[in-house]
């Protein structure tokens, strides 16, 4: 039985499929954040303004273990907080289209970092995460057979964007604008 919620996703996202079968170049959405200078006037704080997010800025302190006082969430925080948000609304979206009711759903995710390489400190050490852990504790409503979960969690790593997007790389340009010699530098990298 769909509850009132799950109807809302259906009626929600019934219309957008339909015409995103119908015209595929309006299923593109862009997002976007911005800094700002604010949350300090030192190098290991500052601000940023996620597009939809009314232009109220999220506070961002820099790690420990480069420096900083990780007294606001650091940008890795940032990092593990989008997937977690991702995967979490994904599984409750598909939950509702499946009929699946939740009682409780928690995604925690953690990224392990070597700072050698930020540091410059051992080049051969590689300047990212080198890993991400995703887990999920999912309790539904009722008796809920093992593969309808199964199929749910499936259906949500499938629909993640965050985490299709770290699983399989993605494309970063990056323009740098000198304002005062009007000088531009450009470089991509992409994920091979």
């Amino acid at each position: 039985m769909a509850t009132t919620a799950g109807k809302l996703v259906q009626q929600r996202q019934a219309p957008l499929r339909e015409r995103y079968r119908r015209v595929p170049s309006d299923a593109w959405i862009c997002d976007s954040a911005q800094t700002i200078n604010g949350c300090g006037g030192d190098a290991f704080h500052g601000a940023v303004i996620p597009a939809n997010n009314a232009g109220a800025p999220l506070c961002f302190g820099i790690h420990r273990a480069v420096g900083g006082d990780h007294d606001y969430p650091n940008p890795g925080d940032l990092l593990c907080a989008a997937l977690a948000a991702c995967f979490d609304s994904s599984l409750r979206m598909l939950a509702e289209h499946l009929g699946v009711r939740l009682q409780s759903l928690e995604v925690n995710v953690v990224a392990e970092c070597d700072v050698r390489g930020c540091l410059l400190v051992e080049r051969a050490v590689p300047v990212g995460f080198q890993k991400m852990r995703c887990a999920v504790r999912l309790q539904p409503e009722g008796d809920v057979e093992p593969q309808r979960l199964q199929m749910l969690v499936d259906a949500a790593e499938n629909s993640c964007v965050v985490l299709q997007t770290l699983r399989n790389g993605v494309t970063v340009t990056t323009q740098v604008e000198n304002a005062d010699a009007g000088a531009i530098t450009t470089s991509s990298t992409e994920n091979v």
